[in-house]
């Protein structure tokens, strides 16, 4: 069986856990050539060293340099950048009126200014690929709202217009989309549920609010990425694709 990311260099943050963990796994299996980034240089280690053709290049995402740093990365060791997958997120949890002026500006900064610092370093290299491609994994909130997640919100729905807008800009020879998740199966999900008065049963409720009486498995999502990455999705740019078991229907 041929691998569709085959010799594809590509750019994947947010490794290190949840879903950009699994997307990493997916990506090697299907040929790709990996910089992959996370703030944890241990977890990091451990999971390239499961890996062939993959670097680990730990920072935090929200400082410009860390996002410049990746691209020289990937061009100096692999000659080449192919793809971006840009999954770093945090939640920011707390009302409007109480949650803190730093928290707001750090999870937009790691959800939002992280997604314009590693497009703005790796577009020359997209614009010279035959192959350039950006995906986003942005999030159902960006179009349905969550109590004590203002921040999130914010950034997940500025993500995705941030996405067509590039999509729009760099067409025909770059394309750029999103991935919209629902309730998947993460320490995020679990820390955002926290939110709520009994964690627990707020994860439960997610559960049994979607269509299909699941919650999503970071899999789930990698399997998406890989469609969205490889030449299967070759017509589809400036999309926003919801993953969700069904809850945006309920």
């Amino acid at each position: 069986m041929s691998q569709k990311l085959k010799n594809k260099v590509g750019i994947i943050t947010g490794a290190t856990s949840g879903m950009g963990k699994a997307i990493a796994l997916e990506f090697a299996k299907e040929g790709a050539l990996l910089v992959l980034s996370g703030r944890s240089s241990e977890r990091g280690g451990e999971l390239t060293r499961t890996l062939e053709n993959a670097i680990f290049i730990s920072g935090d995402v929200s400082i410009p340099e860390t996002n410049e740093q990746l691209v020289k990365a990937a061009i100096d060791h692999f000659g080449q950048l192919d793809f971006i997958s840009l999954n770093a997120g945090i939640l920011g949890l707390g009302s409007v009126i109480e949650l803190p002026v730093d928290a707001w500006n750090t999870t937009l900064d790691t959800n939002l200014s992280s997604i314009f610092y590693l497009s703005k370093y790796a577009l020359p290299h997209l614009l010279d690929s035959a192959y350039g491609n950006i995906l986003i994994n942005a999030s159902i909130a960006a179009f349905k709202s969550f109590p004590n997640h203002p921040a999130y919100c914010a950034s997940k729905a500025a993500s995705v217009a941030l996405m067509k807008q590039m999509a729009v800009e760099y067409a025909p020879k770059v394309r750029v989309n999103a991935m919209c998740p629902g309730p998947v199966d993460t320490p995020l999900l679990w820390d955002s549920a926290r939110a709520f008065e009994n964690p627990k049963i707020a994860v439960e409720d997610a559960k049994k609010a979607t269509l299909l009486q699941r919650l999503g498995t970071p899999d789930d999502v990698a399997k998406l990425a890989l469609f969205l990455i490889s030449e299967d999705s070759s017509w589809i740019t400036g999309t926003s694709m919801t993953i969700d078991g069904g809850i945006m229907n309920t």
